[in-house]
């Protein structure tokens, strides 16, 4: 599965190793996903999601519904 945040879309971006030596090598930076149990009250259930951290504190700033309805109008739900 790959590893990709349910309602941003963030994933691994790529990048360089830099030795003190200035030798750069590939890397890659990952996400930091965590899955997650939220409760959405207004159809009065909980939903599991793959969801970066910094999502989490957008929930926790902006409310679920909110995140849920931005991520639908981006097109990273149905």
């Amino acid at each position: 599965m790959s590893r990709v945040c349910d309602l941003t879309g963030k994933r691994a971006m790529v990048g360089n190793n830099v030795s003190h030596a200035m030798n750069k090598t590939k890397r890659k930076f990952s996400v930091n996903l965590v899955k997650k149990r939220f409760y959405l009250a207004e159809e009065d259930r909980w939903i599991t999601l793959r969801v970066a951290a910094s999502t989490i504190k957008t929930i926790n700033k902006n409310g679920l519904a909110a995140v849920l309805k931005n991520a639908k109008a981006n097109g990273f739900i149905k």
